[in-house]
């Protein structure tokens, strides 16, 4: 079952329930799908949709710590209850131990030898770890690894 469908499917059932949060961001994320969709005259496939809802969850992240740092806490708690519905339709993340097995391999396998082969090291890695892993925190990891090696 496609991402898009699960959430026709999950719309269904949070209008029969009454839970409105829960439909307006369905219904945000189906619209972003379509839009995608539109903009690429393509039906979507997989990894594409996940492309889509990672790209909202990454918004909300941002606009989380935006609010918290201008002191709106109220709307910031109302873009996590947001981030935890579109997290629910992402895969799980991978624990940071994970990152490291990966990215020790990565830097085996390339011969990396200092933190002028990042490139080398992630063009490894992100395929591995696309759609489970935030490329910031992997990037991250991969500094840190490289300049200890």
């Amino acid at each position: 079952m496609s991402i898009t469908e699960r959430l026709n499917n999950d719309l269904k059932e949070a209008l029969r329930s009454g839970d409105d949060n829960r439909k307006s961001v369905i219904r945000l994320l189906l619209a972003a799908l379509k839009n995608q969709q539109i903009e690429n005259r393509a039906p979507l496939d997989y990894q594409q949709e996940l492309s889509v809802l990672q790209r909202e969850a990454k918004r909300r992240k941002e606009s989380i710590e935006e609010y918290e740092r201008l002191g709106r806490p109220d709307v910031a708690e109302k873009e996590r209850r947001e981030l935890e519905i579109i997290q629910s339709y992402l895969p799980a993340e991978m624990s940071e131990e994970e990152i490291r097995q990966i990215v020790a391999q990565a830097i085996l396998t390339t011969g990396a030898q200092s933190s002028k082969d990042l490139g080398k090291v992630m063009s490894v890695v992100m395929p591995q770890v696309r759609g489970r892993a935030d490329g910031k925190i992997v990037s991250n990891l991969a500094k840190e690894m490289l300049e200890n090696s």
